[in-house]
């Protein structure tokens, strides 16, 4: 079915909610395990007829965020739906409880008990208010920012579309582009300042009301990391600046001499040569096309996918007035099909949509063919970005089929921007733990820790005299700090998981896409350290892991270098 046949309709969450807590009653009263499955299906039923409508609900709301009617369903699904979770709460409590949860668990897979119990842990009606209030900062602060207009060469250009000014070969405009997205950013700050203020409060709020210090802990829990905690997260930070980070300076000191500057700037560092990046020189339809042809020739169950992507229009991908900033993908329950948004720029950051955010969609595409339980049908989080960076990695063969003849200035460029990317996001992440574990945290207190995370991890970033980046503010761009606390280390793990499949496919591609396609068919039925066990890929928590990788990613990059 076409997505725009795809019917909403604002679900009865009260009813819903009545049906579910029967359910729970005929769970808690089975006398046979047949019973017992009956009142699974029919809440597994209920679960996804309500995560339906309300991903179909956030899609069209994110496409054109002026839309009435959707930004009043998106409040009402905000403020609505902790009330359901309650009910939700009570049937996953009998479920937990059931005298036939061992035959449960074999049917539907242990791991989806280990997160339900995870999700008992981590909702009780008491922190409802707090929900909501969270639900309603986060709206504000993508509403905010899909709100913000940089007037720039005779245009009113979004902060997706200004990517290509960013980006561009002459670095007067590059200057000039991100001085002009600084001062509108700045515009806002202390709105977005205030609203990560109340997002602190209100986490931390919820977590004390469940018996936590802080939100840490229970953050994790919320990610549903069951098998890895924060000391594990801050012994691979250790890691990244001991072990890794002077790869990563070496690819930021070979870039500046590249580019022949005495000085590089924060403007300078998405430039890799001085005659210009890779440029696709595509439209929107001739990169589908592309694309098509990629997943084609990578295998036919790529090629199945990819022509229900298409032929069914699940792909929004253009930048326009009034849409959501950013890319996601995300599954659509009732249809067991996933959904791409993106907003292209025409920087080679369109080519990474279509095999990051595909990487996501086929992996949720394969794992809905081999579970009932659509919580099982994309993994946890940092077990999700192995599949879509890995996918990225996958596509080198093919990249003439995206760039005609820049194919090879963009696997060096990827590669090196995946290496640097690393330091990057273990800045995010520190980051949130001082904001979530330091008391009575203020504005100013956020902005110089940036700072300092910026000096460690990130030397080579210099502002060149802009105030506003200067005073520590980076990550007010940042989503996912407000989205989804802690997220963002999940794509550094991943990325160095993809690593390794980048380094087995240069080996043998029969092998490494057969052990990328057996970990896509486990979908989320394991934990995150469970899923790398099954295809035998390294630990990164491990002491040594990445030390044990540089050597061979620093041997790749020079092979892709063009001399």
């Amino acid at each position: 079915m076409k997505f725009k046949d795809m019917k909403y309709e604002r679900p009865d969450i009260a009813s819903l909610g009545e049906e579910v807590k029967e359910l729970a009653e005929d769970l808690n009263n089975a006398k046979a395990l047949a019973e017992a499955i009956t009142a699974v299906q029919k809440y597994l039923w209920i679960s996804d007829y309500f995560g339906t409508m309300r991903t179909l609900c956030s899609i069209r709301n994110s496409i054109d965020t002026t839309d009435e009617f959707y930004e009043k369903e998106t409040e009402y699904l905000d403020e609505n739906s902790p009330i359901f979770m309650a009910s939700i709460n009570v049937f996953v409590k009998a479920l937990l409880d059931s005298k036939f949860r061992p035959n449960l668990e074999e049917k539907y897979s242990k791991q989806w008990f280990d997160l339900l119990e995870v999700n008992v842990k981590t909702f009780d009606e008491k922190i409802i208010p707090e929900l909501q209030e969270e639900a309603s900062l986060i709206t504000e602060y993508e509403k905010l920012c899909a709100s913000l207009r940089v007037e720039y060469d005779g245009k009113s250009l979004n902060m997706s579309q200004m990517g290509k000014y960013l980006n561009s070969s002459d670095r007067a405009v590059r200057k000039e582009a991100s001085e002009k997205t600084s001062k509108v950013r700045q515009s806002v700050e202390d709105k977005i300042d205030e609203i990560y203020l109340k997002l602190i409060d209100v986490r931390n709020r919820m977590a004390k009301k469940m018996g936590y210090e802080n939100y840490v802990d229970f953050g994790y829990l919320r990610l549903g990391r069951t098998d890895y905690n924060s000391q594990d997260v801050k012994n691979y930070r250790k890691q990244v600046y001991e072990d890794y980070l002077p790869l990563a300076i070496k690819c930021i000191d070979e870039q500046k001499n590249r580019l022949g500057y005495d000085e590089m700037y924060s403007y300078d560092i998405p430039m890799f040569y001085l005659d210009g990046n890779p440029d696709h020189k595509k439209n929107t339809k001739e990169l589908v096309d592309a694309a098509y042809k990629y997943y084609s020739k990578l295998s036919k169950e790529t090629e199945e996918f990819f022509k229900h992507m298409v032929d069914d229009e699940l792909l929004d991908l253009e930048a326009k007035p009034g849409k959501s900033g950013g890319g996601y993908c995300t599954l659509i329950n009732d249809y067991k099909t996933p959904f791409i948004f993106s907003n292209f720029n025409g920087t080679m950051g369109d080519v990474d949509v279509l095999t990051h955010e595909a990487g996501h969609a086929f992996e949720a595409y394969t794992a809905s063919k081999e579970s009932s339980v659509s919580d099982l049908w994309f993994p946890t989080l940092e077990a999700c970005e192995i599949h879509s960076m890995s996918m990225e990695f996958f596509a080198y063969p093919y990249m003439n089929l995206f760039f005609d003849t820049d194919y090879k200035k963009y696997k060096f460029k990827h590669l090196s921007e995946a290496i640097t990317f690393i330091p990057y996001g273990v800045t995010v992440d520190e980051f949130q733990h001082y904001a979530y574990e330091t008391p009575n945290v203020t504005k100013e207190m956020l902005k110089d820790k940036w700072h300092e995370l910026e000096l460690k991890y990130t030397p080579w970033k210099k502002y060149d005299n802009d105030p506003y980046l200067e005073r520590g503010n980076r990550w007010q761009a940042q989503a996912h700090i407000f989205s989804t606390a802690f997220y963002y280390i999940d794509y550094t793990l991943a990325q160095v998981c993809a690593f390794q499949f980048l380094l087995l496919d240069r080996e043998n591609h029969e092998f490494a896409w057969n052990k990328y396609y057996d970990l896509c068919k486990l979908g989320g039925t394991q934990s995150f350290l469970n899923l790398l066990k099954s295809v035998d890929l390294k630990n990164p928590f491990e002491d040594g892991f990445l030390k044990s990788i540089v050597k061979d990613l620093e041997k790749v990059l020079d092979e892709l270098e063009i001399k």
